[in-house]
């Protein structure tokens, strides 16, 4: 009778977990396909307002500036200028509806927005038609147009050599709870927990609020702030300013060691914040990668386009020395260890 009762709870779990699942993929779905054809429809006003306008270009630029100052103060970030241009683009790029229509039923915003960096128009409808009846992921359609797919196609064609479809990637169905394009369509806050382990949490945490109480002029930004780039999305760390440099500080932390790809990266964050955030009054961004495996390097420091000598001699007197950050990551991954005693993953 146990074993029998056993049994039937075991089928029981499993049927709810497969509710669960297609629960979730649902939801999903049905946020997708409204977030595109809202932002499809919004682009379709921006369009047609601006051809009423009598001076085009200027009033078109006003006018999103305008827009995105009202929209994003009620309804968050994804409608901020840089994503209202993108709607406009995004409606001007398919202008046919029923094209979108017949695609977002497994090609999601992200698709639609990597696709819009396509500007041969017979490429970007045959990358759309490939992701959608292939079910690329997003990473596969950013790889396959990176890598110029659909050019290097035509000439195996002409060459008669046939060039193999590249292997379908799926995106999990279980990961649009932490897909920011959702989280931002639906007017939520970023969720800290976004992309992180249990014990990067912990650590950035802790990061922090260690950084805040060192006393040396920093005031908290951001965290996981979200820069999109034509190159991709991005989500740094930690961001800070600090009120003694004027300049934005950028703390990114690996639990693993550092490789020359981790440091590209930083210095790209820097050279971005630069570009799209900083304003002319403020000094260059200071980027701080940090490895929490302390036996290497704990930090690397991205700096003034590499001038070393006066970030040491006017800077760093401000900035958390190697030492201190050493001690408080060990001591707080000492911490999270003994409260976690079977590991860090679980």
């Amino acid at each position: 009778m146990t074993q029998n009762v056993g049994t039937s709870y075991r089928v029981m779990v499993n049927d709810i977990r497969s509710l669960i699942e297609s629960g979730r993929r649902n939801a999903y779905a049905a946020i997708n396909q409204t977030a595109v054809f809202t932002y499809w429809h919004i682009g379709e006003k921006i369009v047609e307002e601006e051809q009423n306008g009598r001076s085009r270009a200027e009033y078109g630029k006003k006018m999103i500036r305008m827009l995105a100052d009202e929209l994003s103060r009620e309804y968050g970030s994804a409608f901020s200028k840089r994503n209202l241009d993108y709607y406009r683009q995004f409606y001007l790029a398919f202008k046919d509806f029923e094209i979108v229509n017949a695609r977002v039923h497994n090609l999601s915003w992200s698709h639609f927005r990597r696709l819009l960096s396509v500007a041969n128009p017979e490429a970007r409808m045959w990358y759309l038609k490939e992701a959608s009846e292939q079910m690329w992921s997003t990473r596969t359609l950013d790889r396959n147009i990176g890598t110029q797919y659909y050019e290097r196609l035509l000439i195996n064609q002409q060459g008669k050599t046939v060039l193999p479809l590249p292997e379908k990637e799926k995106d999990d169905p279980r990961e649009y709870i932490k897909n920011p394009v959702v989280a931002e369509f639906l007017g939520f806050r970023k969720d800290t927990r976004f992309d992180e382990t249990q014990l990067e949490q912990s650590l950035i945490n802790n990061l922090q609020q260690f950084v805040l109480e060192l006393g040396r002029g920093f005031a908290f930004v951001d965290r996981q702030k979200h820069i999109h780039t034509d190159a991709g999305d991005f989500y740094i760390d930690l961001v800070f300013y600090n009120i003694n440099l004027h300049c934005y500080v950028l703390f990114d932390l690996k639990t693993r060691q550092v490789t020359h790809q981790d440091v590209g990266q930083m210095d790209m964050y820097v050279r971005m914040y630069d570009d799209l955030i900083k304003l002319p009054e403020d000094n260059p961004t200071i980027g701080i990668l940090l490895c929490a495996e302390t036996s290497q390097d704990i930090a690397r420091y991205s700096v003034l386009h590499g001038n070393e000598h006066l970030f040491a001699s006017k800077y760093m007197p401000f900035m958390p020395t190697q030492e201190e950050l050493r001690v408080e990551i060990e001591q707080q991954k000492r911490f999270f260890l003994e409260q976690h005693p079977d590991g860090a993953d679980n």
